[in-house]
C-alpha cells in the first residue's frame, strides 16, 4: 500500500506486510527499505501479519492485524508500537481505520469489532456471523460516510453492508456474485459506491443509494467486469478515482470506471 497522501506533502513511501511490517522509500535511485517494524524482539518466531491499513487522517499511523489475535498500531515516525490490543478470541484477518482514533477488525471468531484508542479497555461488537464461528475475512470502512462498513464470510458469495448505528443487523446484502468473494473496496470519493470481486472472475460496482432501506438485498450491480479468472485483490485509486486495479493469477489489470 502506498502512503495515502492526497496532499502530496509526504515522501513517497510503500508499506508491505507478511512476516513483518516493512516501509520502503521510493526515490530516483530506486526503492530502499526505510523501516522494518517487529514487536517481538525476543524470539525468532513471529506470528504472520494478515493485513494492515494506513491511516488517512494521521499518516504516521499504520494498523496491522495478526494470526496471534492482536492488532498493533505503529507510529512510523518513531518506529515504535503506539498500542497493541488483543482484539479477538481467534485469528484477526483484517483491519480498517474509521477515524483518527478509531479502527475495526474482523476475525476467525466471526465478529466485527470497533476499537477506540482513547478507551483501549473496551470494544464494540457491531456484527457477528449468523453461523457460529464462521470466519469474516475482509473489512471495508466507508471513508466518505463512516456509518457504513462492509464485510464477508469465508467462502461466501455474499457481501454484508453494515450501519454501525444499528449493530448486528445488516442494512444490505450484495448477492450477485456466483462464487466466493475475495476482496472489496469502497469508492474513495463517493459514499454510495463499493466494488467487490471474487472467484467468479467478476468485479462488480454497486450503487448503494438505497442502502438506508433495511433488508435491501435484491439490488443489481451498476457495472460489471469479467476478468476470465479468479480475482484475488483490488484497489480503488484514491487520487485517480476513475481507475480500479484488479489482480488475478499472475496478472494485474487497471480498469477505467
Amino acid at each position: 500500500m502506498f502512503v495515502p497522501d492526497t496532499e502530496g506533502t509526504s515522501e513517497d513511501l510503500l508499506a508491505t506486510s507478511g512476516d513483518y511490517l516493512r516501509v520502503w522509500r521510493i526515490g530516483d535511485d530506486g526503492v530502499h527499505l526505510k523501516s522494518l517494524l517487529n514487536n517481538n524482539k525476543n524470539s525468532d518466531f513471529c506470528a504472520p501479519l494478515t493485513s494492515f491499513d494506513w491511516s488517512t487522517t494521521n499518516l504516521a499511523r499504520v494498523g496491522t492485524s495478526s494470526l496471534d489475535t492482536t492488532c498493533t498500531i505503529w507510529d512510523l515516525e518513531k518506529e515504535t508500537v503506539d498500542s497493541q490490543l488483543i482484539a479477538h478470541d481467534k485469528e484477526v484477518y483484517d483491519i480498517a481505520w474509521g477515524g483518527p482514533e478509531v479502527f475495526a477488525s474482523v476475525s476467525a471468531d466471526g465478529s466485527v469489532r470497533v476499537f477506540d484508542l482513547r478507551d483501549k479497555d473496551h470494544s464494540t461488537i457491531v456484527y457477528e456471523s449468523p453461523t457460529p464461528d464462521t470466519p469474516l475475512l475482509r473489512l471495508g470502512w466507508n471513508k466518505q460516510n463512516p456509518r457504513y462498513m462492509a464485510t464477508m464470510e469465508m467462502d461466501s458469495s455474499k457481501v454484508v453492508v453494515l450501519d454501525i448505528r444499528v449493530p448486528a443487523l445488516p442494512v444490505a446484502e450484495l448477492k450477485k456474485h456466483r462464487a466466493a468473494v475475495n476482496t472489496l473496496a469502497w469508492a474513495p470519493h463517493s459514499s454510495r459506491n463499493i466494488c467487490t470481486a471474487g472467484d467468479d472472475a467478476q468485479a462488480l460496482i454497486w450503487d448503494l443509494s438505497s442502502v438506508a432501506q433495511p433488508g435491501e438485498d435484491g439490488m443489481d450491480p451498476m457495472l460489471a467486469y469479467n476478468a476470465g479468472a479468479e480475482i484475488s485483490q483490488l484497489q480503488w485509486s484514491a487520487t485517480q478515482t476513475d481507475w480500479i486495479a484488479i489482480a488475478f493469477g499472475k496478472n494485474l489489470q487497471v480498469l477505467h470506471v
